[in-house]
Formats: structure tokens, C-alpha cells, sequence
């Protein structure tokens, strides 16, 4: 395995080695080394001499593939900054979430990131320097630069998915500057971290970038924990004054506990059992070594042209199992009102290997046309994934799989072996995709964003289990559109109005399996509605709002005839007004504050809505957020945060409640010598019992109690 993804990347760079680069790091180049170097990082962060780094950003390319203002992007966008990160503590995608309007996390069986933007739940809609990483597996926030989340379908640029939204990460790399941090990290519980960043330059041209992570810990569930460490060098080359080559590569190796959280009782989760494992839990544990190579180029053309491309080769190991609590039942079957004091018990394992090869490259114009600025893009994408899919289910010894609820952490005696339901498949998924999008400025006052992009989409499922043994396959064909109107009434506000399209192939977000009745069905359809508001009340703070309506269209619905097939006549709508203020009020004061209503239901009926009139899981009608940090003195700063949610369901059966709640966080900043600051960071200060997210009805993560983060940056 480890060969074949030396060959991969190896050939990869050969094939597709273009004097490009990245659509992520698509900044403006400059004459000189040192220029260039400054205005590498122009559309990542905001940097004053002396003063720490703002929240937010000022200028992203995830939204348009072109450097562009935030306040000029059609569309709700929220960005958590690498300050942002490190001011909170923020260790992973689901912690930073919460922090997002309109954004919810799910639990993902423990085992993986698993995202809900505007009623849409994925488990693929992630992306690392505008590339797509969509293989199940929790991320660290290590080597981050900032983390972007784009709201409402995001086809054009991403490609096929991101019906609710996508989160980009955008990745550290070499500034050609020298800079060296060290941080070391613990906790109440037990957890040490140990993060660095080391950018050295090698010569005038040439730089090197090390990030670095070694993490072991506990947690105030029991028998619960984690350990991992990552690397990810990166080198940087200016190969001339208006040439740019990035050469990255980064390995994750992560083992955790499977923790799937408590059950629940009488429509609410099981009170009085935070802390307890349910399940086995030395059986159930999550393996994951990920390996990623990247080549990034970019070049300048005379004449306002500019060349780029971005390949990335992922080699993804993935394993999990799980003996976890699914429910709750009567100990005598005759008496029903006895139940709640068994847990019955279920357990499974799943391996997966994928192997990813992309490639984009982009043209963009910058010109004037008949009087008028435009920016134009002209790209084209190409992919290819294998997998190998494999699930076991776990027999318990004599087959009873019920427990005592007063001793729910078990040790199991169980087999492991397919049964006919259980996936042993090959997967070969390609896609060629071509795009182009225009930013026309007609004025001062008025601008249109206007794109296409079709994408090709093959894949080939060769389904091994014995009662099946054959190939499925399906071609997707996908034009997706977005339109964006930009009015600019003042040098300070902006309005805007937008449409936009997503498809996704019926073989689901991870294309895991395809069958007669799923080979040969339209792709679900996300089409956006929405009209917002863009505003600098003072220089350097941004308020945003967003009205939006995002319709589903062609989920499946059991077919009436018993016939087992399926037709496509299942909608969804979720209908929304997001608002967020971010980056800073002065020099001393930042901010990330953020409050969204949703209405999120099935409008007509799904095989998971029968009915048709059940709520979208895990999106509260009412959320909001603040963190803020205040500066009082050079060496002293405070922070504080709140986290505040109305009710929301376990599923989408509705049968779950999962109860509102408010959390308030603090930190303290001090800064103990030259190049030496440390931290304290408190969460959940006055230790409310919540229930944050599930994975359905019977696997709800408790909230954690109060919780102390202690941090120490030495600056090198």
C-alpha cells in the first residue's frame, strides 16, 4: 500500500506538473522574492506589525477560485482563523462548528466527521486547499490556516455534493520568512498535545515549512481516549519572479476509542449515565493513517493571465469497530413497563481503503472587455478514487445481546463475519469536469458573478458478496449553474441576490455501494434561493446577513407497488436567516459571533419519512454563538464565549428530543515573557448537562462537563 501511493504521487506530478498553482493559494504575485513571499499570504490573513492576527479574513479564492473580498463573494460564508483556533482551543472540525450559523455536528458513530449545513448531513463534503478529502476520518486543526465554510450548494466550484455547504481547509505553508512556535497543551482530564510550527528559509528562493502534532487523550467519558501524531512538511520555491512551485506531503496516523455515546428513554436521552461507556469499549476502536502528497504551481503571464494547478494523492487506511449500546428493553417481554432496564447491545467493523488522485487547473484573465473589468476563469478537473469497502457483524456468545442497564461497559465475547447485508465491494469512481465563470464589474456600484460547470461522472461498483457477485455502474452527466448580483450602494455595504445548483449521484455521499434499483436513478438535486447583506461598520469588522430558501428534490420514496424498487418523488426544504459579525471592532478587540433560524422538513415523503411532514435531525429552529477576546494590556487579554441552542431531533423519525441549552466558555491570555504566552481556557463554565449531538435515536453525545485547557506558546 505504501508503495503504490509512492508510485501514485511520483507519477501524478509527472502527469500534471504545470507551471500552476493552487486555487487556495491564488494570490497575487509580486516582482520581487520578498514581495512575492508578503503576497503569498495576502488572501489568508491580515498581518500588522506587532499586532496579533484578526479573526474572519478580508480576501478568499475557495468561493471563486480567484482571489476575491469576502464582501464580494454572493453568498454566506463564515471563516475561523488560525488566531480564532488557538485563542479557543479548537482541536477539530466538529468544535469549531459550532461556532458557524446555520451549521450542526453529528457524532458520526464516533469515527469520523460528519457535518449538517442548512439541513444537509455529510459525511464528504471536505476539501483541504479546494481539493476534495471526502474519506471518513476525524481532522486535526494542526497545520490550518484558517477553516472556510461555505453555505448552499457549491457545485461550480467544488463539484458534485456540497448540498448544504462544504468546509475548505486551508493548509500552512512556506512564507520564506523565518518563524518557529512551540505549544504544549493539557487538560483536566489527563491530555498532553504537543503542536510546532517551524518555517525556515533555505536561500533567497526557498523555503521550508514543518508542522508538526503529537496527542495523547483521555476524556470525561470512561475508557475513552485517543492518541495521533501528524507531520506535514512543505516546501516552497520561488522558481522565478513570477513563478511559484509548492511541494507538500503529510501523514496522520490517529487511534481512538469508538465511543457512540448513551441511549435514549421515553423520547429524551438516558439521564444519569454521562461518564458511562456503553458497549465493549477495549473492542471498540477507530484506526486511521492517512497519507496526502500535494504539487502546487502558479505563473504570471504578462497581459493580467495567470496559470495554475493543484494535484493532491491521498492514500486513506481506515478501520473501525463498534460494540455499542442501540437501545433500550423490557427485561420481562410480557411487561413492557419495565422498560429502559436492558440495553441491547449491537456491534460491527468496517474497513475501508481509498486511494485519490485530482488534479485542477485554472486560467484567469484579468481584463477590461468593451469598457467593462472582468475577471475571467476558464478550469478543468480530473479524478479518480478506489476503494475497497468490507463490513463484519459481531455475534455475541449464546446470542443474547441484552445487558444490564446498572452494568452498560461490558467485555464481550463476540464473532465477527459478513452476513448478506454487509458491504464486500470494489468501488472505481471517475470525473472529468470543465468550468468557467466570469466577475464582471460594471461599475463602482454593480457586479455579477455568473458561472457553469459540467462534470462527468463515472463509477463502477463490483459487488463481491456471494449472493450477488457483479459489476453496477452508473454515468452522471451534471450542468451545474450559479448566478450571484452584487450591489454596492456604498464603499462599506454591499447587497447581493444568488442561485445556485448541486447534484448528488443516488449512490450516496461516500459511493460505497450501488444496486439495480440505485444504478440507474437521477441525482438528488439542491437548488439555493438567497438574497444578503454585506457590511463594514468600522474598518475591519464584518456584518453579514442571509435569507435563504434550499429545496432537495429526488430522494427516494418506496415504490407503493411492493414491487422493493424505489421512486424519486421525496422533497426536502429548509428555509433560513443567518447573521455574523466577525475579524475586529479595534486593534484589541476580536470577534466571531453568529444566530440562525431554521426551518428544516420533509415537504414530500422519503423512505426515512414515510409521512412526509418529519423535522430535519440535528437542526435547532434557534442557535446562536459568541466567542469574543479583549485585549486589556500588551500582556493581559480575556475571552468569553456562549453557545445557546433550542431543541432539536435525534433523527429524522422525530421520535428523539434532543433538549435546548447554553454553554458559556472563558479564557484567560497572559503573556509571561518575551516569545513565552500562555493560556487558560474553561469550558462549559457552569456546568450544564446537555446533549449536543446524536448519531441517531440511540447514540446521543453527551455534553462535557466543566472542562480546563491549559496552553503554552514559546515562540522561537
Amino acid at each position: 500500500m505504501r508503495s503504490s501511493i509512492a508510485l501514485l504521487t511520483a507519477s501524478s506530478l509527472v502527469a500534471f506538473a504545470a507551471p500552476a498553482m493552487a486555487a487556495e493559494a491564488g494570490e497575487a504575485m509580486a516582482a520581487s522574492t520578498a514581495a512575492t513571499a508578503n503576497a503569498a499570504e495576502s488572501d489568508e490573513k491580515i498581518v500588522v506589525e506587532g499586532q496579533r492576527e484578526t479573526y474572519g479574513a478580508r480576501n478568499i479564492s475557495s468561493a471563486t477560485k480567484t482571489n476575491t473580498p469576502l464582501r464580494n463573494v454572493p453568498q454566506a460564508v463564515s471563516v475561523i482563523s488560525a488566531s480564532q483556533i488557538e485563542d479557543q482551543q479548537l482541536r477539530s472540525i466538529g468544535e469549531a462548528l459550532y461556532f458557524v450559523p446555520g451549521a450542526s455536528v453529528g457524532t458520526g458513530e464516533g469515527n469520523r466527521d460528519q457535518i449538517v449545513l442548512r439541513g444537509n448531513s455529510s459525511t464528504a463534503d471536505f476539501f483541504i486547499d479546494g481539493i476534495r478529502d471526502d474519506t471518513q476520518y476525524i481532522r486535526d486543526f494542526y497545520n490550518v490556516e484558517r477553516m472556510e465554510v461555505l453555505k448552499g450548494p457549491n457545485a461550480m466550484i467544488f463539484g458534485r455534493g456540497g448540498g448544504g455547504g462544504i468546509i475548505n481547509r486551508v493548509t500552512k505553508r512556506s512564507t520564506l520568512h523565518s518563524n518557529r512556535q512551540l505549544l504544549t497543551s493539557g487538560d483536566g482530564f489527563g491530555g498532553l498535545r504537543f503542536t510546532g510550527d517551524f518555517d525556515q528559509p533555505l536561500g533567497d528562493n526557498v523555503g521550508l515549512r514543518i508542522n508538526g502534532l503529537y496527542e495523547h487523550g483521555d476524556s470525561f467519558r470512561h475508557h475513552v481516549d485517543l492518541k495521533r501524531f501528524a507531520v506535514n512538511p512543505t516546501l516552497g520555491v520561488m522558481a522565478g519572479p513570477d513563478t511559484r512551485i509548492d511541494l507538500g506531503y503529510e501523514y496522520l496516523h490517529d487511534r481512538r476509542t469508538a465511543d457512540r455515546g448513551v441511549p435514549s428513554l421515553s423520547g429524551k436521552p438516558l439521564e444519569g449515565f454521562d461518564r458511562t461507556f456503553f458497549g465493549d469499549p477495549d473492542d471498540s476502536n477507530v484506526k486511521a493513517d492517512v497519507h496526502l502528497a500535494t504539487l502546487a504551481t502558479e505563473h504570471q503571464f504578462a497581459d493580467g493571465l495567470t496559470l495554475r494547478n493543484r494535484t493532491m494523492a491521498g492514500d486513506y487506511d481506515k478501520f473501525y469497530q463498534n460494540i455499542f449500546g442501540n437501545g433500550l428493553s423490557p427485561a420481562n417481554p410480557l411487561n413492557p413497563s419495565e422498560i429502559g432496564t436492558q440495553v441491547v447491545m449491537n456491534a460491527y467493523n468496517n474497513d475501508t481503503e481509498r486511494q485519490n488522485l485530482f488534479s485542477q487547473t485554472d486560467l484567469i484573465w484579468e481584463n477590461r472587455l468593451a469598457g467593462i473589468d472582468q475577471t475571467m476563469l476558464f478550469g478543468f478537473e480530473v479524478g479518480i478514487q478506489k476503494s475497497r469497502n468490507r463490513r463484519e457483524t459481531g455475534s455475541f456468545a449464546g446470542g443474547d445481546n441484552r445487558f444490564e442497564l446498572t452494568g452498560p461497559t461490558i467485555d464481550a465475547n463476540l464473532t465477527f463475519a459478513p452476513i448478506a447485508s454487509d458491504a464486500n465491494n470494489r468501488t472505481r469512481a471517475t470525473v472529468a469536469a470543465a468550468y468557467v465563470q466570469d466577475q464582471i464589474r460594471f461599475s463602482q456600484m454593480f457586479e455579477m458573478v455568473v458561472g457553469l460547470r459540467f462534470d462527468s461522472f463515472n463509477l463502477n461498483v463490483d459487488d463481491l458478496r456471494p449472493q450477488v457477485n457483479r459489476e453496477f455502474s452508473r454515468r452522471d452527466n451534471l450542468w451545474s449553474p450559479r448566478i450571484g448580483l452584487i450591489f454596492k450602494p456604498g464603499d462599506n455595504t454591499s447587497l447581493y441576490a444568488s442561485y445556485s445548483r448541486s447534484y448528488l449521484p443516488q449512490s450516496g455521499d461516500q459511493f460505497s455501494g450501488l444496486d439495480v434499483n440505485t444504478e440507474s436513478l437521477k441525482p438528488e438535486r439542491f437548488d439555493n434561493y438567497e438574497l444578503g447583506a454585506k457590511w463594514e461598520p468600522v474598518q475591519g469588522l464584518l456584518a453579514t446577513a442571509a435569507v435563504y430558501q434550499l429545496d432537495r428534490a429526488n430522494t427516494r420514496v418506496a415504490n407503493p407497488d411492493s414491487s422493493g424498487t424505489f421512486l424519486l418523488s421525496g422533497e426536502q426544504r429548509t428555509r433560513g436567516v443567518e447573521l455574523g459579525l466577525e475579524r475586529n471592532i479595534n486593534d484589541d478587540w476580536q470577534i466571531s459571533a453568529g444566530y440562525a433560524w431554521q426551518k428544516a422538513e420533509v415537504t414530500k415523503a422519503t423512505t426515512a419519512c414515510p409521512s412526509g411532514d418529519c423535522k430535519l435531525p440535528l437542526v435547532p429552529r434557534h442557535s446562536l454563538s459568541l466567542w469574543t477576546r479583549y485585549d486589556v494590556l500588551d500582556s493581559l487579554g480575556f475571552g468569553l464565549g456562549v453557545i445557546a441552542r433550542s431543541k432539536s431531533y435525534a433523527s429524522i423519525g422525530n421520535r428523539v428530543e434532543l433538549p435546548g441549552y447554553a454553554r458559556v466558555d472563558g479564557a484567560i491570555y497572559y503573556k509571561l515573557l518575551d516569545g513565552i504566552e500562555a493560556q487558560l481556557n474553561v469550558e462549559n463554565i457552569l456546568n450544564v448537562d446537555y446533549f449536543p449531538s446524536a448519531n441517531g435515536d440511540n447514540n446521543i453525545a453527551p455534553g462535557a462537563p466543566r472542562s480546563i485547557k491549559g496552553t503554552v506558546r514559546f515562540g522561537l
